[in-house]
C-alpha cells in the first residue's frame, strides 16, 4: 500500500528535508506542498492525502487550527515542529505523532509506523454519531467566509448549524463555513458550553436570551444574535435543565 503524503510548513527548508526522508522510504508517494494552513486546508481537500505533515506555527492559522477543522475522510495528522509545548494539544487533536525537528530518520519510521496501526475515524454524517469528548476541547474554530479562513473564539460562537449538506458557525453578526459535520463537532464540543436543541442545530447556553414553550412540549429560544430556532420536543426540559445550572 503506497501512503499519499502532504507536507504543510511554512520554511521551504524544512519541506525540502521532510521530502528528501520521504523519498528514501518505499510506499510513500508525497502528492503535494502547502505553505500555511489556509492552504494546507485547500490541499487537504484538493488531494485527500493518507496522511499529513503539519507544522504547528505558521501565518494565517495554525497547524492546531487545521486539524481542529478537518471533516471526513480525515488524514492521519502527524505534526513537525520545533516546539514542544503544543504536544498535549495535538494529542487531544487525535494527531498520530508529534515530531520535533530536526526530524530524524529513526523517529520518522516510527511515526510512518504508527500511521499503519491507527484506527479509522468514524464516517457518519448524522448529528446522532457520538462518541467521547476529547479532555480539551477546542477554544477556537476555524470557519470560512469566502475564499478567507477565520478563527473564531468559542466565547464568540452563537450557534451550529447544518443544513444542505453544509456546516455553518453564527456568530452575531454573520455565518461562516466549516468542513467538519455537526456530528464530528459534536465530539469536540464543551459539553458544558454547547448544547444540541434539534437534529440539525447545536447553540451556545450563554448566547440564549428566551426560552419560550409551545403547549406540545416543544419550544423556541431566542439567541443573542436575534435569531429564533426551534427546540426539539425531546430537548426541552433538558435545555432548561442546563440554562439554569
Amino acid at each position: 500500500m503506497t501512503l499519499r503524503v502532504l507536507l504543510v510548513d511554512d520554511e521551504a527548508p524544512a519541506r525540502a528535508r521532510l521530502r528528501q526522508l520521504l523519498a528514501e522510504r518505499q510506499g510513500i508517494d508525497v502528492i503535494g506542498e502547502a505553505e500555511d494552513g489556509v492552504a494546507a486546508l485547500e490541499r487537504i481537500q484538493e488531494l485527500a492525502p493518507d496522511v499529513v505533515f503539519l507544522d504547528v506555527q505558521m501565518p494565517g492559522c495554525s497547524g492546531l487550527d487545521v486539524a481542529a477543522s478537518l471533516g471526513q475522510p480525515r488524514p492521519a495528522v502527524i505534526f513537525c515542529t520545533a516546539f514542544d509545548e503544543h504536544a498535549v494539544d495535538a494529542f487531544e487533536l487525535r494527531a498520530v505523532d508529534y515530531l520535533l525537528k530536526p526530524v530524524t530518520r529513526a523517529r520518522l519510521d516510527a511515526a510512518l509506523a504508527r500511521v499503519s496501526v491507527a484506527p479509522a475515524e468514524p464516517t457518519g454524517h448524522g448529528a446522532s454519531d457520538h462518541a467521547p469528548l476529547p479532555a480539551l476541547p477546542p477554544a477556537r474554530f476555524l470557519a470560512r467566509r469566502g475564499a478567507r479562513y477565520l478563527v473564531v473564539p468559542a466565547a464568540e460562537v452563537v450557534a451550529f448549524s447544518f443544513d444542505d449538506g453544509q456546516t455553518r458557525l453564527h456568530t452575531a453578526g454573520e455565518q461562516l463555513l466549516m468542513q467538519p459535520t455537526l456530528a464530528q463537532l459534536l465530539r469536540r464540543l464543551d459539553a458544558g458550553r454547547f448544547f444540541q436543541i434539534s437534529r440539525s442545530v447545536v447553540v451556545n447556553l450563554d448566547a440564549v436570551r428566551e426560552a419560550k414553550p409551545h403547549t406540545d412540549g416543544t419550544g423556541v429560544i431566542v439567541l443573542s444574535n436575534g435569531t429564533s430556532v426551534e427546540v426539539s420536543r425531546r430537548r426541552w426540559r433538558p435545555l432548561l435543565d442546563r440554562l439554569e445550572a
